[in-house]
């Protein structure tokens, strides 16, 4: 009996199987089946909030798990035209799935840059705009989303 191995990832799932080839194909055609539904599949994001049904998670789907990508999160909270709402947005993002309580505009800009994201013309500014209206509160050079922020974008 001949032993075969196989390992394969599609997105956020991995398949890996041994045993005797024949059967290995076999499963190995009942995944390749389901590739297009597997790519569509997104991780619950391990952060402590989420876990104990704090501020990271939402009864009307308000958490991290939006989606997973920040594509999806900026999208399900109307936060892809308006400069001032996506810095918010992208900021809250973080907080909850990088588990930042604190951070910086540079941090807001990396975050869209790494995602492919249309960029935000003056970050600072953005995030004064967030601060007069109690979005975010500054705290030395970073700054922090507040209870109102996630309110604004349907979080609380």
């Amino acid at each position: 009996m001949a032993e075969a191995k196989i390992e394969i990832t599609v997105g956020s799932v991995s398949f890996s199987g041994e045993g005797d080839g024949k059967w290995l194909s076999d499963q190995l055609d009942k995944v390749l089946e389901k590739i297009p539904e597997l790519a569509n599949v997104v991780p619950a994001p391990a952060t402590p909030g989420a876990a104990a049904g704090g501020s990271g998670s939402s009864a009307q789907g308000g958490g991290a798990s939006a989606g997973g990508t920040l594509s999806a999160y900026l999208k399900a909270r109307n936060a892809t035209s308006n400069q001032t709402r996506k810095f918010l947005a992208t900021a809250t993002w973080l907080t909850d799935t990088q588990n930042k309580s604190l951070m910086t505009t540079n941090d807001v800009t990396t975050a869209l840059n790494d995602a492919k994201q249309t960029p935000i013309k003056n970050a600072s500014q953005c995030l004064n705009n967030n601060i007069k209206q109690g979005f975010c509160h500054k705290n030395g050079k970073q700054f922090y989303v507040t209870d109102d922020g996630r309110g604004e974008l349907g979080q609380q």
